[in-house]
């Protein structure tokens, strides 16, 4: 484990997106020993797609076409989930350039083929098995507006699931909250590090 190769103790786990799946996998199977607490931005778990067994989850056909559209034309798909992950319709010009948002593109298209479909497909995970066996405090920051990871199916349930959760919620958040409210995330990180710090052990 590359905390105690790295021999360190107290650690802050943060992840966003679909590295908040990493997080939550990484302290269920490894364990919470070395770790104070963990942040989880615009998170994944528990459960994305709705089912009979998951009615909170968020429409499974929404991700599905996406699958299909990535296979199908992956330039055409990578812009329709970043104006998404922006909510450039609202954030362009204000809180988005359309510079940044073209570095994101450049970013994301240069991505391999079996990449982008393995990281979309990774939206289908199911963690909530994962977050029962979690006990650390966890911050989760999203938008009110997340547009990829709807908050009904992630950050307020996981508020919910998570044995010691602290919920900050940007009211006219993105998906893309750690840009175009970074201040905003920022200022909860240092604050919820900063309470961490100041709680008995």
């Amino acid at each position: 484990m590359l905390l105690e190769e790295l021999d360190l103790r107290d650690t802050v786990l943060a992840g966003c997106c679909s590295g908040t799946g990493e997080v939550t996998r990484y302290l269920a199977t490894y364990g919470q020993r070395r770790v104070r607490a963990a942040a989880l931005l615009a998170p994944l778990p528990p459960f994305l797609p709705r089912s009979a067994a998951n009615p909170d989850g968020a429409d499974q056909g929404v991700y599905d076409d996406f699958l299909v559209e990535l296979t199908a034309d992956r330039p055409a798909a990578v812009k329709t989930y970043l104006d998404r992950y922006y909510n450039l319709d609202l954030l362009g010009g204000s809180r988005v350039s359309d510079q940044a948002w073209q570095n994101s593109f450049h970013t994301a298209i240069r991505v391999s083929a079996a990449a982008a479909l393995g990281c979309a497909v990774a939206w289908r995970e199911d963690f909530r098995a994962d977050i029962a066996r979690i006990t650390v405090p966890v911050l989760i920051a999203q938008g009110a507006q997340d547009r990829v990871m709807p908050p009904g199916a992630t950050g307020n349930r996981l508020a919910v699931l998570l044995a010691d959760a602290r919920l900050a919620v940007v009211p006219d958040g993105p998906h893309a909250i750690i840009w175009t409210h970074a201040a905003e995330v920022n200022r909860a990180l240092v604050g919820f590090q900063r309470a961490q710090l100041r709680a008995p052990r």
